[in-house]
């Protein structure tokens, strides 16, 4: 039905041909998941990056804190990339810069609240004010060698998104920044639907849209409606108020400020990272807050239940988050009891269910009233819903389509709707992360890849976690590790004494006592054999110690643990 997918090209040699009049679309992420959004667009010797996020791991990538688009391709070409511009301060857009911009400096472009919040990453990693961050305006455009930019102002689930419109030598291409068209917008900020259109009059060659909510029919309630909710809550709650948002979403946390300064209560930011971030955003002037509404944390317990809000973060149940250890009563400041009433504003992310049901049942257990889920109207998404992905669709009336910002599931949805308002089949690509698609005003075809995939951060460690950790991380954690020690004389290679065997996450229904003597009776069998000892090289004993063991445990448990052996020289 849709092109881009089937056999690729050969990988693409971007040292010939450099200037053969095709604009060259390269997703280095975003493409198939929801996360690592990073997109290069290429004219020649030109190279400009749209947005540079990460992607929280899924359960299976044990110990992995954070993924990052493969940004090798950007790092190599650094000469060519005339500028990163930032469509809005979500980490999945902004949280892979901190990474990239310590491997190599790039001017950066953002609205003002975007690199407020990337200012604030940066400090974290030691990087602010060695960056070049570069604040933009819808009210002027941008040239960035043969790009010419203009900003579109989106609606979105934090102040200050923005959509592109990207002049190049071959026509316009249109990128719709994360967007929903909430009519009644927190701040008055309306998509540029206007924009659009005009854009779609003069002719839009390439249009990238959002493709997050085009498997979710009609269209997405208004922030608005999730006020009134929380206002009939406020007004019921016996105690305290407990409410627990995305720490970017300012719209969510102005509503709930307004809400607590007309029911007579004081308010508490609690989290690090919603703390930062409404001290950027009022400093900045996009949270208005009253004054004296503000307490600290440290004054919690110095106010009376019916007259405090609490705003924090751990809304995806992340383990050290506020909310996660106020649950775990694990919190230095704030204890949930039983006329606490939490509210956790926010859909779970693809992957966080489980943590979010650990969260809500330790707040259970204490007593808490909790009021989430979606029939609860404590959320509403900030992405459009099909019949909004329609309407821009329409008014852009794109030559070339290519959905990104979601699964598969979700490119193919907005593929099909955009089939349904006019657009050819054979101009509908639904890419792949490294995909090179080349577009010209009379064609676009799939024309190669570059490299793409993923970078694992493990604590302080980059790209040094991967596929094969994994897979020894999973491998430990379902089936255990048996360490066997052995001792070797040095003089005469011979084994002393009995080797050492050690269990751990490894279950067996039998005695664990007697198969630890089997596997050690079988060893020394093995080790005091005359053809092991002429065995000199260390290597090749380990390799034997771990087939011996390995044989052994498959026979006796029909199980395969990783097998760690330890040859100590005496």
């Amino acid at each position: 039905m849709y092109r881009a997918s089937g056999v690729v090209p050969e990988a693409l040699d971007h040292t010939q041909d450099m200037n053969n009049g095709y604009l060259r679309l390269i997703p280095l992420g975003g493409m198939g998941a929801i996360g690592k959004n990073m997109m290069a667009l290429e004219y020649g010797e030109a190279i400009l990056v749209i947005d540079a996020g990460l992607m929280f791991p899924d359960e299976d990538m044990l110990g992995i804190d954070l993924v990052l688009p493969d940004f090798s391709y950007i790092v190599e070409n650094q000469d060519r990339v005339v500028g990163v511009v930032l469509t809005h301060g979500h980490e999945d857009h902004i949280g892979a810069l901190p990474y990239l911009l310590n491997q190599v400096l790039l001017p950066v472009y953002g609205t003002r609240l975007t690199l407020g919040i990337l200012n604030g990453k940066l400090g974290e990693h030691r990087l602010q004010g060695a960056a070049d961050l570069n604040e933009i305006s819808e009210a002027r455009g941008l040239e960035l060698g043969p790009f010419s930019l203009s900003f579109l102002p989106v609606c979105h689930s934090i102040p200050d998104g923005v959509g592109l419109a990207i002049r190049t030598p071959v026509g316009t291409v249109v990128h719709s920044g994360d967007f929903k068209l909430d009519q009644t917008p927190i701040d008055q900020r309306l998509t540029a639907l206007h924009r659009f259109a005009e854009l779609g009059e003069e002719g839009v060659l390439l249009f990238l849209s959002d493709s997050t909510n085009a498997e979710v029919p009609g269209v997405i309630p208004p922030e608005l409606s999730v006020g009134e909710t929380l206002d009939g809550i406020f007004s019921q709650a016996p105690g305290r108020v407990l409410v627990a948002c995305f720490a970017s979403h300012m719209h969510r946390v102005q509503q709930v400020i307004d809400l607590s300064a007309r029911h007579g209560r004081s308010v508490a930011i609690v989290g690090r990272s919603m703390t930062r971030n409404v001290n950027i955003a009022e400093n900045l002037g996009y949270v208005n807050i009253p004054d004296g509404l503000i307490i600290r944390a440290q004054q919690i317990g110095e106010v009376p239940d019916d007259c405090l809000t609490v705003i924090c973060t751990g809304s995806q149940g992340e383990p050290m988050s506020a909310l996660a250890r106020m649950a775990s009563r694990a919190h230095q400041w704030v204890q949930v009891n039983e006329h606490d009433t939490v509210v956790i504003s926010a859909r779970p992310v693809p992957g966080n269910e489980r943590s979010v049901s650990r969260t809500v049942n330790r707040l259970l257990a204490r007593g808490a009233t909790v009021i989430q889920g979606p029939g609860a109207g404590v959320h509403v998404s900030g992405h459009a819903a099909q019949e909004e992905l329609k309407l821009l669709l329409n008014l852009v009336r794109p030559r070339y389509f290519v959905p990104i910002h979601g699964e598969y599931r979700h490119q193919h949805n907005h593929a099909r709707l955009a089939k349904e308002t006019g657009v050819a089949a054979d101009n509908i690509f639904i890419m792949e992360n490294g995909q090179v698609l080349e577009v010209g005003p009379e064609r676009a075809n799939i024309a190669g890849k570059v490299q793409a995939g993923m970078i694992l951060v493990d604590g302080l460690a980059m790209g040094e976690a991967g596929e094969l950790v994994l897979r020894d991380r999973h491998h430990v954690a379902t089936d255990g590790i048996i360490i066997v020690v052995v001792s070797l004389r040095t003089q005469d290679c011979g084994i002393t004494g009995i080797p050492e065997v050690v269990f751990r996450g490894f279950a067996h229904g039998g005695s664990l006592e007697e198969l630890v003597q089997d596997v050690q009776l079988e060893l020394v069998d093995a080790l005091h054999s005359d053809e092991l000892r002429q065995i000199g090289d260390v290597s090749l004993l380990k390799e034997h110690i771990h087939e011996v063991t390995q044989k052994l445990l498959f026979q006796k448990t029909r199980r395969r643990p990783m097998i760690l052996p330890i040859v100590v020289e005496v």
